[in-house]
């Protein structure tokens, strides 16, 4: 462990992070992006897709940790924008969490912002409206599969227990316990494998199928899914200091890091074919993987801890040494081979903004950062 952190050095990295982000403010601009393929430009995505709240909070996080003023200024207007597109026609949905945490949260955590307390809240109503009575779950998309809910909407519920802390209305933190006890019910397999989507009788709540979604098949490995339960399993337990959301983080903990290739990052799903040889990575998947880690390993004492952090510090090194864009200052982006859906063929072999922030939290949690907005 000596010599592993030893060589991650994490001031080193961070060093080089900060570097990196002031290139990406110069090439991003106002860009919301998403996806950068070989050319590592990034993409201009709508700014309602789920993945636009990423870059914002890269932007609050540097912010936060060096109080360097130009990250503040070139993330100050986001939660803004989002708000006005609430005001219109638009595709907002169950990660209204990424979104919204990222922007409205995070500035008001930092800033005491009063409109941004207001947006979050806002947004915050709008994840509750979407709840299911029946069969207590938080409804994914937008189209005419009334039923579905998918595992990422784990890491959405930290927007519904900060609002009942901010606003000290227990209902917010009332749905998200509700959705994260069908996580432990539905999602989480005995393995610790994951399903992404579940199906459920919109109108009594009956559980009908699971399906594969973006992974491989309904009973395969998608590997970004377990890091989304990892991490939002682990951050359920700390609003709630409820065991069976730390236990159910580390049954998918275990399952996660017995997966991992000599390298250190997964594969874009672990049971994709019986030889991995010629599977792609989802650098995205350790990136999120490895901060849910960091936070599990925060919430158990000792040696049990210290397995954890051990893991995600192993995951983080061999990002850093084998996928990084550090050599190549027109990059737009910072993790290469990231994953998004393997069997659309969209987004294979790519990089992912999502994996970028969660490298760049990851890397802030190793440096000591401690305001959350998970």
């Amino acid at each position: 462990m000596d010599a592993l952190q030893n060589k991650l050095n994490a001031s080193v990295v961070w060093e080089q992070l900060e570097r990196k982000v002031d290139r990406m403010i110069s090439l991003i601009g106002d860009k919301s992006p998403h996806v950068a393929k070989a050319d590592g430009k990034y993409d201009d995505q709508r700014i309602d897709w789920w993945t636009s709240g990423f870059w914002p909070g890269m932007l609050w996080l540097l912010h936060d940790m060096t109080g360097k003023p130009h990250y503040k200024e070139a993330a100050w207007s986001w939660d803004e924008r989002l708000e006005q597109r609430m005001l219109q026609p638009n595709y907002f949905d169950h990660d209204v969490g990424f979104q919204f945490l990222h922007t409205a949260v995070f500035k008001h955590k930092l800033t005491q912002n009063e409109d941004a307390a207001r947006r979050g809240l806002f947004a915050a109503n709008f994840l509750t409206g979407r709840f299911n009575l029946s069969g207590s779950f938080i409804r994914a998309w937008n189209s005419d599969k009334h039923g579905w809910s998918i595992i990422d909407t784990a890491m959405n519920l930290s927007l519904l227990f900060w609002a009942t802390e901010q606003s000290k209305d227990p209902r917010f933190a009332h749905v998200a316990r509700e959705h994260a006890n069908t996580v432990l019910k539905h999602f989480i397999r005995e393995d610790g494998s994951v399903n992404h989507i579940v199906c459920f009788d919109p109108e009594t709540g009956e559980y009908l199928e699971a399906l594969g979604g973006q992974g491989h098949a309904p009973n395969s490995g998608w590997s970004r899914g377990a890091a989304w339960a990892l991490y939002g399993m682990v951050n359920t337990f700390r609003y709630t200091g409820d065991a069976a959301y730390l236990r159910a983080a580390q049954r998918v903990a275990h399952f996660f890091i017995a997966h991992l290739p000599e390298d250190h990052v997964p594969h874009w799903d672990f049971r994709a074919n019986k030889s991995l040889a010629d599977e792609p990575r989802d650098t995205s998947a350790g990136a999120i993987a490895a901060s849910g880690l960091l936070e599990l390993a925060d919430q158990l004492p000792g040696e049990e801890g210290w397995a954890y952090r051990d893991a995600a510090e192993r995951m983080l090194l061999s990002l850093y040494e084998n996928y990084g864009t550090w050599d190549n200052e027109a990059h737009e982006a910072i993790l290469l081979q990231g994953t998004g859906y393997k069997p659309a063929g969209e987004n294979v072999d790519v990089s992912l903004i999502y994996g970028d922030y969660f490298f760049v939290e990851a890397i802030a949690k190793l440096k000591g950062w401690k305001n959350r907005i998970f």
